[in-house]
């Protein structure tokens, strides 16, 4: 496998800069997830590392490499897209072999069949391979797409949100089943997303990208409890972390403070009336989730409880100052008062 690393990496299209002097560095065998919303440059860099697009500046090196001008056929990067992409003419264990047939890796017809059959078992297709690609479920033709990757043993898997054109069911299935894939094969995986419960649930490490540039890097746990900016904190959450105003916390409050922010989790509930009292909007027993407002700002507190609380109803919250984040007007990350 390999470890990759970028070194002032910018790209930019015509007036777009779609990387910005990006530095990172990724382990060989790590998990590593890009996590941002459309246009954040999480595709460009990934085709960066893969060669298909080169920088404007900045360099890429694999295992200490300098490979920014390796053509891509030579970085041994594989590949799996969002659209399955496959040959539909072909038959399953023809699709996944065919990495194996190709000029630059012609490989031994009986090695050949060993390795799809393992490929195969191991994406619990193998009682498909005698089946043409157009008689498949989208599920399965994704884990074609996956084996077809899988099956070069290459350095790096690039993977460019291969689960999201699938239903909640497939995606989750799949996600159990690539994370079991990369533990027992050691891979080094970058796998790009807008989905945080996949980022969270796969990742080693998250990379936070906003606008070409990355934000935060860290294990999901790390970036949860300190995100170093307001923007961070809440691109992970469900239900996103409460934002409320500095105000509500004269006394217990950084000086340069102008938000707050707490995680539903850690917000404290209890009935009663009075100046800090909440409205409730609405109550889910499934989530065990309450939502309420106060002077217009909606705050979500998620707890163990036995009943409903009735809209309209007066709750009462309170916000342990051990577990609240501060953040200045620009969204920057304060240190908590002493």
């Amino acid at each position: 496998m390999a470890s990759i690393t970028l070194q002032g990496i910018t790209k930019t299209f015509g007036d777009v800069t779609a990387v910005r002097q990006m530095e990172l560095a990724i382990g060989d065998g790590e998990f590593f997830v890009l996590l941002g919303p459309s246009g954040a440059g999480k595709t460009t860099t990934l085709r960066l590392i893969a060669g298909i697009e080169g920088p404007d500046h900045g360099r890429v090196l694999m295992n200490g490499d300098d490979v920014t001008n390796v053509a891509p056929a030579h970085r041994d990067c594989a590949f799996v897209f969002q659209q399955y992409s496959l040959y539909p003419h072909l038959t399953v264990f023809d699709n996944i072999a065919f990495p194996l047939r190709s000029p630059l890796r012609r490989t031994d017809p009986a090695e050949v069949k060993r390795r799809v059959r393992e490929v195969a078992e191991l994406l619990h297709i193998e009682s498909k391979l005698e089946r043409k690609a157009t008689a498949l479920s989208g599920g399965e033709m994704q884990r074609v797409a996956i084996g077809r990757a899988l099956v070069r043993e290459p350095r790096v898997f690039l993977m460019d949100e291969p689960l999201s054109s699938l239903d909640a069911r497939l995606r989750e299935e799949l996600r159990v089943e690539l994370k079991r894939v990369q533990q027992r094969s050691g891979a080094t995986v970058v796998y790009v997303t807008h989905d945080q419960v996949e980022a969270t649930t796969l990742a080693d490490r998250i990379a936070i990208l906003e606008a070409g540039a990355i934000q935060q890097v860290g294990t999901p746990q790390q970036i949860y409890r300190e995100p170093d900016s307001l923007h961070v904190a809440q691109r992970l959450g469900s239900p996103a972390i409460n934002v409320l105003p500095a105000e509500w916390f004269e006394g217990s409050c950084h000086p340069l403070a102008a938000h707050v922010a707490i995680r539903p989790e850690d917000v404290e509930l209890s009935h009663g009336n009075g100046q800090a009292s909440f409205q409730v909007i609405e109550c889910s027993l499934v989530k065990h989730l309450v939502v309420a407002e106060r002077a217009g700002v909606e705050v979500r507190s998620r707890r163990m409880f036995e009943h409903a609380l009735a809209p309209g109803s007066a709750v009462r919250f309170h916000f342990p100052p051990q577990h609240c984040l501060f953040f200045d007007q620009s969204g920057r990350r304060l240190a908590a008062p002493h």
